[in-house]
């Protein structure tokens, strides 16, 4: 059964860091042949699209989160890692990793990142 994992979120203080991980179960090779990305949600918000990865390693940033977050990813593993840096208040939100497999998108359960002021 197809299935991701993501973990690493957390309460740091503005400005600090947090590594966030998504796993893949169950994709085989397939994994290295997928984009993975990354969407958040806020409390009262909808889900907004914050970055990707792609099978080259080439990667998107929405610009609110540029020059502080890294998305790498490792094949052998199949997971994708989102370091993020100088963090906000406003980047507090559930992160959720997801890969879409022919017409399906698959979600992983998220998790919290919570930033304080």
């Amino acid at each position: 059964q197809v299935q991701l994992v993501e973990s690493g979120g957390g309460l740091v203080q503005a400005g600090g860091s947090l590594r966030l991980s998504c796993a893949a179960s169950s994709f085989g090779s397939t994994f290295r042949t997928r984009a993975v990305g990354w969407y958040r949600q806020a409390p009262g918000k909808q889900r907004e699209f914050v970055a990707i990865i792609l099978t080259s390693g080439s990667t998107n940033y929405v610009d609110s989160v540029k020059g502080r977050f890294t998305l790498s990813r490792d094949n052998d593993k199949k997971t994708v890692d989102l370091q993020m840096n100088n963090l906000k208040p406003e980047d507090t939100a559930i992160y959720y990793c997801y890969i879409d497999l022919g017409s399906r998108r698959y979600w992983g359960q998220g998790t919290q990142v919570t930033v304080s002021s």
